[in-house]
């Protein structure tokens, strides 16, 4: 493992993921200081804050759909990941100087088309910039590399506010930083790579010929991986559950964000490994193993009565994502020719985005009409369903793919 990393972690995969984490640190420098700053600073309601976040995510979920599409038609992924981080990049900043709530729906908007951009474009040239056969590490190199900056930007923020109690807006407009630097290294050491070079396909459709912007849902393979990972998708409700059930547990608040820590750093560990699965054992199997992982740290979630449980299911639950984030990409590029590979990328997060919002929905829902127990088990029953349905799904794909 120790040589193919080598040979991985340079670069396309070295420099994106190097992006990822500048992007996300300044991202979570941010973002968890938000909901804080609009309801005390600003005067929002949670209402308005659901409603931010709910226009926030659907924006992204529909860009990413048609940039991974035109990104085929264009056949160049590179201006549209500088574009979208760039965005994203001068954006987010702008909240310090935010005086109502509606500034901040629209440099949260703003912020999302620039992710919505960037992403299905940003996974196709990974995919294109590796041996089919590490794809999988590669993709799960560049998530550790996201989660690693999702760890650092809460722990400089806190540093920041240690020394500068209060200062909010600073902490804000100081996230332009990272994000500065992103850019610089996306322009400097990323390299393009057209539509027609982009490696061997295992699907007989001419290269030369990218599609309609649907396309991905007429591909019987993909649809019926798509239609599954939706399944699995509407029991996988908003992480922020997981910090509710852990305080009525027992864990105190300001140890919340230390928790939270301990879960990045644990996707971060366990990307590296199931990068490894998922290359080694085909990323079917990775995903299915994941999604039982998933289902039983939610029945754990279900059972659990003691603030220790808490800590045990979080340091777990990483399992979960090293063993499906990577894959799952390394899976839409197996089932995509190079020349639908965007569009391929786009469709998928386009499912995964347009389910999450009612996923979140029917989970809240479910815990306040049943409890949190009731709740976690349904989540955990449709990730169960879903990874038996997927070797179903896709039992008609060749070797590399359905192994």
């Amino acid at each position: 493992m120790r040589t193919s990393t080598r040979t991985i972690l340079r670069g396309n995969v070295l420099w994106l993921s190097v992006v990822s984490f500048l992007n996300d640190a300044a991202s979570e420098m941010i973002y968890p200081l938000l909901p804080f700053f609009l309801l005390t600073t600003l005067g929002a309601g949670p209402a308005l804050l659901g409603v931010i976040e709910g226009v926030a995510e659907s924006t992204a979920s529909f860009l990413k759909l048609a940039s991974g599409w035109f990104s085929d038609r264009v056949r160049r992924r590179k201006p549209l990941i500088l574009w979208g981080y760039g965005l994203a990049s001068f954006a987010r900043p702008m909240i310090a100087v935010a005086a109502a709530p509606w500034h901040v729906l629209v440099i949260r908007f703003v912020d999302r088309v620039g992710k919505g951009v960037r992403s299905a474009p940003r996974d196709a040239l990974l995919a294109a910039s590796v041996d089919p056969a590490l794809r999988g590490r590669a993709f799960s190199l560049h998530m550790a590399a996201d989660h690693a900056g999702a760890v650092v930007g809460p722990l400089v923020a806190a540093a920041l506010l240690y020394f500068m109690p209060g200062e909010y807006r600073m902490v804000f407009a100081l996230a332009l930083i990272p994000g500065v630097i992103s850019l610089f290294v996306i322009a400097s050491r990323v390299t393009d790579i057209p539509v027609e070079a982009d490696g061997p396909t295992r699907v007989a459709v001419p290269a030369s010929e990218p599609g309609s912007i649907f396309e991905s849902f007429r591909d019987p393979s993909m649809l019926r991986y798509l239609v599954v990972v939706m399944i699995f998708t509407l029991g996988n409700a908003t992480d922020a559950f997981l910090l509710l059930r852990a305080r009525d547990l027992g864990i105190a608040v300001a140890a919340l964000p230390l928790l939270w820590s301990v879960h990045h750093v644990s996707k971060m560990v366990w990307n590296v490994v199931g990068g490894e699965i998922s290359d080694r054992f085909g990323p079917k199997r990775a995903i299915v193993a994941g999604w039982l992982f998933y289902a039983a740290t939610y029945v754990g979630f279900a059972l659990a009565d003691a603030p220790w449980h808490v800590w045990g299911l979080f340091l777990f639950y990483g399992l979960f994502y090293g063993l499906t984030e990577g894959p799952a990409k390394a899976l839409v590029t197996a089932l995509a020719p190079p020349a639908r590979r965007g569009a391929a990328f786009g469709a998928f997060h386009f499912s995964i985005g347009m389910t999450a919002l009612p996923a979140s929905v029917l989970f809240g829902i479910v815990w306040a009409r049943y409890g949190a127990s009731a709740a976690f088990l349904m989540g955990a029953a449709l990730a169960f369903t879903a990874a038996l349905a997927l070797p179903f799904a896709l039992r008609t794909r060749p070797s590399a793919v359905s192994a």
